[in-house]
């Protein structure tokens, strides 16, 4: 049976995604930021959306130590960072992939594999 919090941590990452996705494209087709590094940047910006809205409404950690839940995070985040990132590389740069199509499947592959388990076990467990 799947847990109410996937599906929560589904919606979550929809948002931060979002928000992650909105600021790529706002910093690639407007301020002419170079793809790579507006994606990575992206990825930054949701990154901090996500632990917000995991801490409080997904995993309803709140009192939790935040302390010992950032620091979770960004060592869970770094991985997520590293696999986005690298994977948009090889999208972009040697699949020549449109940014948007690659950041938004590479985004997903990793939220479903690698994000949720990995949040909910370690991060706000």
């Amino acid at each position: 049976m799947v847990k109410t919090s996937f599906f929560k941590a589904q919606a979550s990452s929809i948002m931060a995604s979002s928000i992650d996705f909105i600021s790529t494209v706002v910093m690639v087709e407007l301020l002419k930021i170079c793809a790579l590094f507006a994606g990575a940047f992206g990825t930054i910006i949701g990154g901090i959306v996500n632990f917000v809205i995991g801490r409080h409404w997904v995993f309803n950690a709140k009192n939790g130590l935040v302390l010992k839940q950032v620091s979770r995070f960004v060592l869970v985040w770094m991985g997520s960072f590293a696999l986005n990132f690298f994977g948009f590389v090889l999208m972009v740069k040697v699949l020549h992939r449109n940014y948007f199509f690659s950041k938004v499947l590479v985004s997903v592959l990793v939220g479903i594999s690698y994000n949720y388990f990995l949040q909910e076990k370690y991060v706000f467990k």
